[in-house]
């Protein structure tokens, strides 16, 4: 075997053979640290944008809440709310279960009952309240009927199915207690995240699903008479969906993939999170499902989920009413002071009345 010229110096030469250790023994340290050095920066980088991105989204988060709940204090408070919230009779934080957010208020009408509506609200499953929405409990008490506005646990710490599993628990509470319950027309109806709540409940009451909550709720045969399901995120699984059919911004694309997470950390499709699939792909259900209402606006990035539950409810022969406002941004039927919100109330009050047989 032919030895190196170092090697055979080193061999002769003790002092060489010392310093050629030492060099590379300083050789592997100092490559060792290098590498060290790197993964050590490459890892503090990305330790700050998820510390940024965790920041930000929390801002996010917090500017949306923020939102709403100083638009339903300020809305609360003008001398029209005043005196129509005056005008009726509330019952406010009522108990249905142990759980501090099992909470409801019931709003009467002034003249009996013409139906009973059930109100889930929405805020993406982990914000806003019963609270928040005193306006939808104040727009059906209005037209006639009683209305059950709920509260339900949010995600993120207690994630899907807790808010489902707080809605059978309110449906047996409210079965329980109104006597006029199956003698009067029943409304479920909900905007945003409570549209796919009340979709995926009215879904458990036309068939059975192994879930243990939708048992219960299958067994209640508390099945609606018709459904309002405005601007609905009805699909939770697969938030890139929203980015990959319409251009949306860095800020609405966060809360879209904040809303599903915190929802459905695992994303995994299949479940009651996504009613909209089930109604894409069930063709047999054992109890008719009742007819649906269905609104959002074009600039609203959930358009296409209302879009597709009217495609849906139409190939199973179901009666859909969906109404597509132009220019309107999500939730915008909130907004009652503006001509578009006030269309959309006309709009469903006429469904209403058309499904129910009330006209």
């Amino acid at each position: 075997m032919t030895r190196s010229p170092e090697t055979r110096n080193s061999a002769r030469n003790p002092k060489c053979s010392t310093r050629l250790k030492y060099v590379l023994r300083c050789s592997s340290i100092e490559s060792c640290t290098s590498g060290i050095l790197y993964r050590f920066q490459n890892q503090s980088r990305m330790v700050v944008m998820s510390h940024q991105r965790s920041i930000r989204e929390k801002v996010g988060s917090k500017t949306v809440e923020s939102f709403f709940e100083g638009l339903s204090f300020a809305s609360k408070m003008t001398p029209r709310a005043r005196r129509e919230l005056n005008s009726l009779f509330i019952e406010r934080d009522i108990k249905y279960g142990s759980m501090p957010d099992h909470t409801l208020d019931i709003y009467h009408p002034v003249k009996p009952p013409k139906g009973i509506v059930v109100y889930v609200h929405g805020g993406g499953f982990r914000i806003l309240s019963k609270d928040t929405h005193w306006i939808m409990g104040l727009g059906f008490a209005r037209r006639g009927y009683r209305v059950y506005n709920l509260n339900y646990r949010l995600a993120p710490k207690h994630p899907y199915p807790s808010a489902l599993e707080d809605l059978a628990l309110g449906l047996e509470w409210i079965r329980a207690r109104d006597s006029k319950l199956g003698k009067l027309p029943l409304v479920f109806a909900g905007e945003s995240a409570g549209a796919n709540l009340v979709s995926a409940t009215t879904l458990a009451a036309c068939k059975r699903f192994s879930e243990p909550f939708a048992e219960e709720i299958f067994e209640l045969g508390v099945r609606p008479d018709a459904v309002l399901a405005n601007c609905g995120v009805l699909q939770v699984s697969d938030w890139p969906r929203f980015a990959r059919r319409k251009n949306i911004s860095k800020f609405v694309e966060e809360r879209l993939k904040e809303v599903s997470l915190a929802y459905l950390p695992d994303d995994r499709p299949g479940t009651l999170a996504d009613p909209l699939l089930i109604l894409e792909q069930e063709r047999a259900w054992e109890r008719p499902l009742p007819p649906f209402f269905s609104s959002v606006g074009t600039k609203d990035p959930l358009l296409d989920d209302t879009r597709r539950l009217d495609r849906a409810l139409r190939d199973l022969g179901v009666y859909s009413d969906s109404r597509i406002y132009p220019g309107e941004v999500h939730a915008f039927h909130a907004f009652i002071w503006r001509e578009q919100a006030l269309r959309c109330w006309t709009d469903q009050f006429a469904f209403l009345d058309r499904a129910l047989h009330l006209e």
